[in-house]
């Protein structure tokens, strides 16, 4: 594995995910990994929660489109613009949602649900009080630390806004690899990827993502033993699965 395989590695899978492996302790907030973020702690954890209850289902299966109603052509730039930076640009822009009142919030929440999508959930858990305050801290915070740097980097501003488009290529293009192409219907399906063991410790084991599926309440120090305990197989490289995803969106059923 390259360096550089190493580093997008570890710049995704242990940033956005620890603190839903069960350790209080490595919140998205305090890894203190380099480089800037611009997407809040509450909305991708709510999102996770509910990733869990309903991943490969009808509500969350990113890469399948439906033959009946669509074709590969007409699924595929969306696919593309979320595998290649999408993502992370639409969780950053959860920020415009922390100045809303939570009646707006319900009412957007209303609007938006549907049986082939979590918006609709995610926007009425972000309407509860505790989430929205948390929202709304995590927004300030994030305008705040960004509006300084890009100060401070002044007629370099151009460095972050790199830093920041690479980390969207990287959040977007990893989130789903471990789930593409997977069995739907079974929201504890997941696949574990090999990594070299120092990456793995280093990504807090978030390769290991069939294990976390199957028990999510295991601190991510805990996987690597329970993965042995199953039987130790890989279903694929994480190489492989990040590159497999570019043959783009999977018709239902195949």
């Amino acid at each position: 594995m390259s360096p550089t395989e190493g580093a997008v590695v570890t710049v995704s899978a242990t940033d956005r995910n620890a603190p839903d492996h069960g350790d209080p302790g490595h919140g998205r907030l305090g890894h203190g990994k380099p480089g800037p973020r611009a997407a809040g702690a509450g909305l991708p954890r709510t999102a996770n929660l509910l990733h869990h209850r309903y991943s490969r289902t009808l509500r969350e299966r990113a890469e399948v489109y439906d033959a009946r109603t669509t074709t590969w052509a007409k699924a595929a730039p969306g696919y593309y613009a979320r595998l290649l930076g999408g993502l992370y640009l639409m969780e950053s822009a959860s920020v415009l949602l922390a100045p809303l009142p939570a009646a707006v919030l319900r009412r957007l929440a209303r609007s938006a649900e549907a049986p082939d999508t979590v918006a609709g959930l995610l926007l009425g858990r972000l309407a509860r009080r505790r989430a929205l305050r948390q929202l709304r801290t995590d927004a300030a915070a994030i305008v705040a630390v960004h509006a300084v740097a890009f100060a401070a980097y002044g007629e370099h501003a151009w460095m972050p806004v790199a830093a920041l488009a690479g980390r969207a290529l990287v959040v977007s293009l990893q989130d789903n690899a471990y789930h593409y192409a997977t069995p739907l219907d079974a929201p504890l399906q997941a696949m574990n990827l090999r990594l070299p063991r120092p990456l793995e410790a280093f990504a807090l084991g978030f390769n290991l993502h069939g294990v976390h599926h199957r028990h999510p309440g295991l601190p991510w120090s805990a996987l690597r033993a329970r993965f042995a305990r199953e039987g130790g197989r890989y279903d694929l490289g994480w190489t492989p699965a990040v590159a497999r995803q570019l043959r783009g969106p999977v018709g239902a059923g195949r």
